[in-house]
Protein backbone atom coordinates (compact mmCIF):
# COMPACT_ATOMS: atom_id res chain seq x y z
CA UNK A 1 0.00 0.00 0.00
CA UNK A 2 1.19 3.36 -1.38
CA UNK A 3 0.42 6.36 1.73
CA UNK A 4 -2.44 8.33 0.91
CA UNK A 5 -1.08 11.86 -1.40
CA UNK A 6 -2.94 13.64 1.36
CA UNK A 7 -1.86 15.71 3.77
CA UNK A 8 -4.41 15.24 6.19
CA UNK A 9 -2.63 14.99 9.84
CA UNK A 10 -5.95 13.89 11.32
CA UNK A 11 -7.76 13.79 13.79
CA UNK A 12 -9.01 10.70 12.64
CA UNK A 13 -12.21 8.50 14.04
CA UNK A 14 -13.37 5.62 13.53
CA UNK A 15 -17.14 5.02 14.26
CA UNK A 16 -18.35 1.63 15.71
CA UNK A 17 -20.45 -0.41 17.89
CA UNK A 18 -17.53 -2.22 20.16
CA UNK A 19 -16.77 -1.15 23.50
CA UNK A 20 -13.26 -0.11 23.06
CA UNK A 21 -10.85 1.44 25.50
CA UNK A 22 -7.53 3.80 24.98
CA UNK A 23 -4.50 1.97 23.81
CA UNK A 24 -6.39 -1.05 22.05
CA UNK A 25 -6.28 -1.93 18.32
CA UNK A 26 -8.89 -2.33 15.67
CA UNK A 27 -7.61 -4.01 12.94
CA UNK A 28 -9.30 -5.53 9.58
CA UNK A 29 -11.05 -8.92 9.17
CA UNK A 30 -14.73 -8.21 10.12
CA UNK A 31 -17.66 -8.01 8.16
CA UNK A 32 -19.04 -5.02 6.16
CA UNK A 33 -21.74 -3.48 7.48
CA UNK A 34 -23.62 -3.58 4.02
CA UNK A 35 -23.46 -5.92 1.11
CA UNK A 36 -23.02 -9.65 1.49
CA UNK A 37 -20.90 -8.91 4.62
CA UNK A 38 -17.48 -10.25 2.97
CA UNK A 39 -14.38 -9.92 5.56
CA UNK A 40 -12.99 -6.54 4.94
CA UNK A 41 -9.29 -6.59 4.53
CA UNK A 42 -8.74 -3.27 5.79
CA UNK A 43 -10.11 -1.15 8.50
CA UNK A 44 -11.26 2.34 7.88
CA UNK A 45 -11.08 5.84 9.45
CA UNK A 46 -11.92 9.22 8.40
CA UNK A 47 -11.02 13.15 9.49
CA UNK A 48 -14.87 14.17 9.72
CA UNK A 49 -17.31 13.83 12.40
CA UNK A 50 -19.49 13.59 9.85
CA UNK A 51 -18.39 10.43 8.36
CA UNK A 52 -17.68 8.74 11.56
CA UNK A 53 -21.24 9.30 12.81
CA UNK A 54 -22.46 7.22 9.93
CA UNK A 55 -20.17 4.67 10.72
CA UNK A 56 -21.26 4.61 14.63
CA UNK A 57 -25.00 4.09 13.58
CA UNK A 58 -24.67 2.09 10.38
CA UNK A 59 -22.55 -0.36 12.40
CA UNK A 60 -24.02 -3.94 12.92
CA UNK A 61 -23.90 -5.78 15.94
CA UNK A 62 -25.08 -4.28 19.64
CA UNK A 63 -25.18 -1.38 21.79
CA UNK A 64 -24.98 2.27 20.83
CA UNK A 65 -22.62 3.71 18.19
CA UNK A 66 -19.16 4.96 19.61
CA UNK A 67 -16.92 7.67 17.71
CA UNK A 68 -12.97 6.73 18.72
CA UNK A 69 -10.24 9.11 18.02
CA UNK A 70 -7.82 6.86 16.82
CA UNK A 71 -3.96 7.20 14.90
CA UNK A 72 -3.06 5.04 11.97
CA UNK A 73 -0.06 2.65 13.14
CA UNK A 74 0.82 2.56 9.50
CA UNK A 75 0.66 4.24 5.82
CA UNK A 76 -3.16 4.60 4.74
CA UNK A 77 -4.90 5.46 1.92
CA UNK A 78 -7.78 7.35 0.12
CA UNK A 79 -11.14 4.96 0.69
CA UNK A 80 -12.29 4.61 -2.71
CA UNK A 81 -15.47 3.28 -1.98
CA UNK A 82 -15.86 7.01 -1.44
CA UNK A 83 -13.26 8.94 -3.61
CA UNK A 84 -12.46 8.84 -7.33
CA UNK A 85 -14.07 5.52 -8.23
CA UNK A 86 -17.42 6.93 -6.98
CA UNK A 87 -17.11 10.73 -5.85
CA UNK A 88 -15.54 13.23 -6.82
CA UNK A 89 -12.30 13.86 -4.55
CA UNK A 90 -12.63 12.84 -0.97
CA UNK A 91 -15.44 14.85 0.44
CA UNK A 92 -15.55 12.35 3.46
CA UNK A 93 -11.90 12.36 3.93
CA UNK A 94 -12.50 8.94 4.28
CA UNK A 95 -9.06 6.42 4.31
CA UNK A 96 -8.10 2.72 4.55
CA UNK A 97 -5.45 1.00 5.66
CA UNK A 98 -4.27 -2.36 6.29
CA UNK A 99 -2.60 -2.35 9.46
CA UNK A 100 -4.56 -1.49 12.82
CA UNK A 101 -5.50 1.82 14.13
CA UNK A 102 -4.98 2.79 17.34
CA UNK A 103 -7.42 4.22 20.37
CA UNK A 104 -6.39 7.32 21.76
CA UNK A 105 -9.56 8.71 22.49
CA UNK A 106 -13.45 8.46 22.39
CA UNK A 107 -16.04 11.67 21.31
CA UNK A 108 -18.63 11.58 23.90
CA UNK A 109 -20.64 14.69 22.59
CA UNK A 110 -21.65 13.25 19.21
CA UNK A 111 -25.20 14.26 17.72
CA UNK A 112 -26.80 11.75 15.51
CA UNK A 113 -28.52 12.00 12.28
CA UNK A 114 -32.44 12.02 12.24
CA UNK A 115 -35.03 9.36 12.58
CA UNK A 116 -35.65 10.21 8.89
CA UNK A 117 -32.09 10.21 7.43
CA UNK A 118 -31.12 7.55 9.16
CA UNK A 119 -33.89 5.14 7.27
CA UNK A 120 -33.37 7.35 4.10
CA UNK A 121 -29.27 5.73 4.50
CA UNK A 122 -30.59 2.40 5.57
CA UNK A 123 -32.92 2.12 2.73
CA UNK A 124 -30.21 3.22 0.02
CA UNK A 125 -27.97 0.39 1.69
CA UNK A 126 -30.82 -2.10 1.17
CA UNK A 127 -31.16 -0.90 -2.36
CA UNK A 128 -26.94 -1.07 -3.55
CA UNK A 129 -27.48 -4.38 -1.43
CA UNK A 130 -30.58 -5.78 -4.01
CA UNK A 131 -28.51 -4.25 -6.35
CA UNK A 132 -24.94 -6.18 -6.13
CA UNK A 133 -23.15 -3.07 -4.96
CA UNK A 134 -20.32 -4.28 -3.14
CA UNK A 135 -17.18 -2.31 -1.20
CA UNK A 136 -14.57 -1.96 -3.25
CA UNK A 137 -11.30 -4.01 -1.91
CA UNK A 138 -9.28 -4.22 -4.80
Amino acid sequence: MTATAATDAGPFYHGTKAELKAGDLIGAGYAFNYGTRRTAAYVYLTATLEAATWGAELARGEGRGRIYIVEPTGPFEDDPNLTDKKFPGNPTKSYRTRDPLRVVGEVTDWQGHTAEQLQAMKDHLAALERLGVEAIED
